[in-house]
């Protein structure tokens, strides 16, 4: 819906005609919302993408892997009784040691570094296409706001 389709008045007594949205006119424009999932669906198909789903897969069906994530997890569930409930710091910092042997285990076994790094890859592809929308826009908008306009008298 364009600023000029509004169906109720942006006269403000002033002589000055200034566009006012409510909620439910900030809905995105159906154009938008159909490129935005043309978008999803082409970065659905990168490589990037690919290999992280694949490495998620092997790590899914990794029975060692699955092992030392549930034992992270198990002992992680020790830490916190024995950090609030016990209130026993030592326990803490022992527990606390051997979930880092545990994860350095995980993360020094190949398909983990693989599944990490495809993370990474896809994270920066993702913030990637974010900056570059949002720069684009940001010198649309300065390139506008440089443009002067002429602005009717009644609004000196």
């Amino acid at each position: 819906m364009s600023a000029e389709a509004h169906d109720h008045n942006h006269n403000h007594g002033d002589g000055c005609s200034v566009p006012v949205f409510d909620n439910r006119e900030l809905i995105v424009r159906e154009d938008i919302l159909a490129r935005a999932k043309e978008l999803a669906h082409l970065i659905t198909t990168t490589e990037e993408v690919d290999l992280y789903q694949r490495s998620e897969k092997l790590i899914q069906g990794h029975e060692k892997v699955q092992g030392l994530i549930t034992t992270i997890k198990k002992k992680q569930k020790e830490l916190v009784a024995f950090e609030k409930t016990f209130k026993n710091q030592t326990m803490v910092d022992k527990i606390g040691a051997e979930i880092d042997l545990i994860q350095d285990e995980l993360d020094n076994i190949p398909i983990v570094q693989q599944f990490q790094q495809s993370q990474e890859d896809v994270n920066y592809l993702l913030q990637s296409i974010v900056s570059i929308i949002r720069d684009s826009v940001a010198e649309k908008l300065d390139v506008e706001a440089a443009t002067p306009a002429e602005a009717p008298e009644e609004c000196d």
